[in-house]
């Protein structure tokens, strides 16, 4: 029998569905373009291939084109019967992701691993600040993440996927000398991963290096094309660099032409967060509201998240509600909260909403209660910087300069290296 190169048995006897499988399998840990072409190809080398298929529905939701996965889901299910419990078993893991039950996921996740603990496909789900646990909403999930990957060392030793996963989980808990040990181990293993590169570009973030970072990000995204998973993060994260380093015309050009709702290829929760935390630092350093970007920006997270359920997508989008002045919309989350953060949404929009209207005591009172458990939002630390730093600019704007000093310093002082904090006045 045919295997992965994790050395899982495969229900498939040709190689060139094997081969096609293998190089989705890799560009979907890399973010590299192409997992579902890939993907398209195994099945279209064997349609009796049921992990092909599946894998094709699950690139089809990371690309945000989950309305075309219901026919290799639906595919998958009929061929399943005839493969391996453990292809059974990881069908039964992404039907429940791609239908929305997260958390019966991540159960299957932790019992699958027990049995076939080198099946990474399987585990992939439950990594990274955007997965299951990442998006678990709650307090105490960035230890929980950690704790997840750790034992697998022995399963995985110096796979470069493997190492990249568990270099940002440490990394988000201050564990930098152990991060940058895996990172630049991954990176070396395999130096096209834009997920290791997104990593390495976090630990230049958290430890204030920003001319580092920005040299290093700028010059590994030279050759990665647009329509690469990562681009519209990476992108950000370069927008961020050049805005915190003074190249604001730089910073400008990037958000227009590759964070912007007009012009970005990403998926929609890059771009809907993506642009909301980037035009809120912006204003914080000093930037005029770019009112018109507000409103477009508001537009289409109702395109595209009208309604509430995954609380770091709803910190966005409350706040592009917020700075464009829809009332109406904001309401609506108010109103009608849903998900596993769904008791943050009102501080949040009291908050956003203070902010944006100049009632710099509002947005305080509102935010900073909810500085020590944001990590159930989800994201990354330098995403949820958002709020330290909206905290901190209202304090600035309400004449409690040193009190803003000592809230930031205390909770972000690596980013108060290199040139002090992007905040304008402090």
């Amino acid at each position: 029998m045919l295997q992965d190169r994790y050395g899982n048995d495969l229900t498939t006897a040709s190689a060139a569905a094997r081969d096609a499988y293998q190089a989705g399998m890799d560009s979907l840990m890399a973010a590299t373009p192409g997992m579902d072409t890939a993907f398209q190809a195994s099945v279209t080398a064997d349609d009796g291939f049921a992990l092909g298929h599946i894998s094709l529905a699950r690139a089809k939701q990371l690309l945000g084109r989950g309305h075309e996965a219901k026919a290799p889901l639906a595919r998958a299910h009929e061929l399943a019967a005839g493969t391996t419990p453990r292809e059974q078993s990881q069908i039964a893991i992404f039907d429940n992701i791609l239908t929305g039950q997260g958390a019966a996921a991540l159960e299957a996740i932790h019992e699958h691993m027990k049995s076939w603990p080198r099946d990474a496909m399987a585990l992939a789900p439950a990594t990274s600040v955007f997965g299951l646990i990442g998006f678990s909403g709650k307090a105490g999930r960035e230890v929980d993440q950690l704790a997840l990957l750790e034992p697998f060392a022995k399963h995985y030793g110096d796979d470069w996927w493997y190492r990249t996963q568990l270099a940002f989980a440490q990394i988000e808990l201050q564990m930098f000398d152990e991060g940058r040990r895996n990172i630049d181990q991954a990176l070396a293993g395999y130096p096209k991963s834009a997920h290791a590169a997104h990593i390495r570009g976090h630990l230049f973030y958290e430890l204030g290096e920003r001319e580092a970072g920005l040299a290093y990000l700028t010059d590994w995204m030279k050759d990665y094309p647009r329509d690469g998973l990562m681009h519209c993060h990476n992108s950000w994260h370069l927008a961020l660099w050049s805005m915190e380093t003074g190249r604001l015309a730089e910073a400008w050009r990037i958000y227009d032409a590759a964070l912007s709702p007009a012009a970005a290829w990403g998926p929609q929760i890059n771009v809907a967060t993506d642009c909301a935390a980037f035009l809120a630092r912006a204003e914080m350093a000093g930037e005029p509201r770019p009112v018109e970007r507000w409103r477009q920006l508001a537009d289409y997270a109702t395109k595209w998240f009208g309604k509430p359920g995954l609380g770091f997508v709803d910190m966005h989008t409350i706040l592009a509600y917020a700075m464009a002045g829809d009332g109406k919309a904001l309401a609506g989350f108010v109103e009608s909260p849903r998900g596993a953060t769904a008791d943050l949404l009102a501080p949040m929009a009291r908050g956003f909403t203070a902010y944006a209207e100049g009632d710099w005591n509002g947005a305080v009172d509102a935010i900073d209660p909810l500085l020590p458990t944001h990590e159930r939002l989800g994201g990354s630390r330098a995403q949820r910087d958002l709020l330290e730093y909206l905290v901190t600019s209202s304090l600035v704007h309400g004449g409690r300069t040193e009190q803003a000093r000592r809230l930031i310093s205390t909770r972000r002082p690596q980013n108060g290296r290199n040139g002090g904090f992007p905040l304008a006045g402090l």
